[in-house]
C-alpha cells in the first residue's frame, strides 16, 4: 500500500507538471518521463505507451481544473453583504463535482502508467521514492533548525 501511495505520489507530481514538461522538451531539457525512464528504465515503447496515457487523460484534466477555477472565482464574487446562499451552495456542490472528477481522472492515469511497468520497475520506483521522501524530510528538519536558531538570536 505505501508503494502505492508514494508512486501515486510521484505521479501526481508528474501530472501536475506536464505544461512544465512541454515547455522543458521544448528547450531541450529532458522531461518527466525521460527522467523517469533514466530512474526505472523504460524502454522506449514503454515511454511511447507512457506519453501516450498523459496526453489522453491531460486534456480532460486541463478542461476539469479551468472549470474548477472559474467555480471558485464565482464563489469569490458571491463574497458580498447581499451574498446568495443558494448561489454559494450550488457553486460549492459543482466544484466537489469537478474536483471529484479530476481526482477520479487523476487516479485512472496513474492506475493506467502503473500497468505500462514491470514488477522490477516499480520496485526500483518504489525505492527511488522512500529515498527522495527521505532527503525531503531532511532537508524540512535542517529549514526546522535553522529557523530555530535564527529566533534565539
Amino acid at each position: 500500500m505505501k508503494l502505492v501511495k508514494l508512486f501515486g505520489t510521484a505521479l501526481v507530481a508528474l501530472s501536475l507538471s506536464v505544461p512544465a514538461m512541454a515547455q522543458q522538451a521544448a528547450g531541450g531539457q529532458p522531461d518527466q518521463v525521460d527522467q523517469l525512464a533514466q530512474m526505472v528504465g523504460l524502454s522506449e515503447d514503454q515511454q511511447t505507451e507512457i506519453r501516450a496515457i498523459i496526453d489522453e487523460m491531460q486534456g480532460e484534466i486541463g478542461e476539469l481544473r479551468q472549470e474548477a477555477r472559474a467555480l471558485q472565482q464565482q464563489m469569490q464574487g458571491e463574497i458580498k453583504s447581499d451574498f446568495d446562499e443558494d448561489a454559494i451552495r450550488e457553486r460549492a456542490e459543482e466544484l466537489g463535482d469537478v474536483t471529484g472528477e479530476i481526482a477520479a481522472l487523476s487516479t485512472l492515469m496513474q492506475a493506467k502508467v502503473d500497468k505500462v511497468f514491470t514488477q522490477e520497475q516499480r520496485d526500483e520506483l518504489d525505492k527511488r521514492m522512500k529515498q527522495m521522501q527521505q532527503q525531503m524530510q531532511q532537508r524540512q528538519m535542517m529549514q526546522q533548525q535553522q529557523g530555530q536558531g535564527q529566533g534565539m538570536q
